[in-house]
């Protein structure tokens, strides 16, 4: 099975647990009004029951310098992890946990992160959200190849092209901007020249993202500035980073992803996932179906999926009285301009949802769950929040006015540029083309506005890199309720199309869209843009 290969169609699997008592094996998720790609992969280890593992926080990362610019060090290794009862998973990870480590840095303030290879496989790190130079945005063949010499470049070359025709002379023949393999480490610059956002890190490498992540690759990045600061939001402990994540884990408790080579030579899963992987465990950072001892106070929920290929409609049960459990106050790139409320979050695959969540309109005791209503069985539960007793003093409020959001004005655009996701005859496809690094599908100007219109035939969750956008339009209709604000990852249901305004700025050179199922990534439905 070649890597760009494709058989159409993904079989469910068959359901569900009879209740949150027995071990939560062999769920399946329900494809509801055709929104769950993927085929389901279950596990074959004992699984635990959900909420009784505490909800961990990740640790923040301390700079081990600090001048005109703040820098980090990140080595990427091997590590045992407890994540199921009684079992070790042996985990891809930055800095030895998963997530790893949560780094912070100021609007404005220039951050560079040393990222140093010590795994048996190369590498590509992405600051998901960053606007960023080229040379650092994580081009997918800008590979750290391991340290210890184990892997050659042209190894790692054939790995991740075995498959796609004519890929010599591509990309490394000359695409601007991009400094190509480098072994060992590489340091990576982020002027944080962007507003207060929610970003995160992970693996990028061409044809392997989704064996990467899955295996632990994984982080969040927040950028902190003076108009968020000066909100009276939650902070401190009632600021929580939610990475959400589905996995499969095999009897001795290792993660569970069917490769098509477990060689690790050739790139490609089993063909019946190549519509996406689904896990049955939900993990929220690290921990199976976690419970988190809430005061009664407002609190801050930064939420992000990063899964492979799994959906989520987030929702709170029970539902607080008068519905609008969460009050959305950011997205992708930022806050938005004044708060949306919602009983429901649906969120696609790389996106993230900033939201203020009221636990004092539950009463101590209550068990408040969220849950995911895209599915059933083990992807069903996500995790819950035990409402504590007591007074606290809760002074945070969420203002009518958040911020001062520009708008892009359409009228301006000086081009409109279509994109389509579709399957193709020997993969997935953008405008026909399966990727080949270096063939830029547009080459768009600094600082003018363009309108790009996204089209599928089937679900497809879109990420455009380097700037954010703003969402026009659905179906010629209005945006949808989940596209308010600054983005840089939209949801495409199937046979939908999405029209944004993007405007890039500050760097030039080679930058990708692509999709955000990481199977269909890694199998091709990826493209090229050049800022000029």
């Amino acid at each position: 099975m070649r890597r760009r290969r494709f058989v159409g169609g993904a079989a469910l699997g068959a359901a569900a647990l009879a209740g949150l008592t027995a071990p939560l094996i062999g769920s399946a998720v329900r494809r509801a009004n055709g929104e769950s790609p993927g085929r389901l992969l279950a596990s074959r280890a004992r699984l635990p029951r959900p909420y009784e593992t505490p909800l961990p926080i990740p640790r923040t990362l301390a700079p081990v310098g600090r001048g005109a610019t703040d820098v980090y060090e990140i080595t990427q290794q091997k590590a045992q992890l407890d994540i199921l009862p009684g079992l070790r998973t042996e985990a891809w990870t930055y800095g030895g946990t998963f997530p790893g480590p949560t780094l912070v840095s100021r609007s404005g303030r220039r951050t560079q992160v040393r990222h140093r290879n010590t795994l048996p496989q190369p590498t590509v790190v992405h600051l998901h959200g960053g606007h960023t130079p080229a040379d650092s945005d994580g081009y997918p063949l800008d590979v750290v190849l391991p340290a210890d010499g184990s892997i050659t470049g042209e190894r790692a070359l054939a790995a991740m092209t075995e498959g796609m025709p004519g890929h010599a002379g591509g990309h490394h023949g000359g695409a601007p901007g991009v400094s190509g393999m480098v072994r060992g480490e590489r340091l990576h610059t982020y002027p944080m020249r962007q507003r207060a956002a929610t970003l995160w890190y992970h693996d990028h490498r061409m044809s392997w993202t989704g064996h990467g992540v899955w295996r632990g690759l994984a982080g969040f990045h927040l950028v902190r500035d003076d108009e968020e600061e000066a909100l009276p939001l939650p902070k401190g402990e009632r600021e929580l980073p939610l990475m959400i994540t589905d996995r499969a884990f095999e009897e001795d408790g290792s993660f569970r992803y069917p490769l098509a080579d477990p060689r690790l030579l050739t790139p490609g899963v089993d063909h019946a996932y190549m519509d996406g992987v689904l896990g049955d465990v939900v993990l929220v950072n690290g921990a199976p179906w976690p419970v988190h001892r809430t005061p009664r106070a407002r609190h801050r929920l930064r939420l992000l999926n990063a899964s492979n290929a799994r959906p989520y409609r987030l929702r709170l049960e029970p539902q607080p009285s008068g519905g609008d459990a969460f009050v959305q106050i950011g997205g992708d790139g930022g806050l938005l301009a004044r708060p949306v409320r919602h009983d429901e979050l649906h969120i696609g695959t790389g996106e993230r949802f900033d939201v203020v969540v009221d636990f004092a309109r539950w009463k101590p005791g209550t068990l408040v769950r969220m849950v995911n209503t895209l599915a059933e069985g083990g992807a069903h539960e996500v995790m819950a929040f035990e409402i504590a007793g007591g007074t606290v003093r809760d002074d945070s409020a969420v203002p009518g006015t958040l911020s001062r959001v520009e708008r892009l004005d359409p009228a301006k655009a000086v081009v409109t540029r279509e994109f389509r996701f579709r399957q193709g005859g020997d993969g997935w496809t953008i405008n026909d083309h399966g990727y080949l690094p270096g063939r830029a599908l547009a080459r768009p100007r600094l600082g003018q506005t363009e309108i790009w219109r996204f089209t599928t035939s089937l679900h497809h969750p879109v990420h455009v890199h380097l700037d954010h956008f703003q969402v026009l339009s659905r179906n010629n209709g209005a945006p949808g309720p989940y596209d308010a604000g600054w983005k840089d990852t939209v949801d495409l249901p199937p046979t939908e199309s999405v029209e944004v305004a993007v405007r890039f700025t500050d760097y030039g050179g080679t930058y990708m869209l692509h999709c955000h199922n990481l199977e269909h990534e890694d199998m091709a439905m990826m493209a090229d843009f050049v800022v000029e």
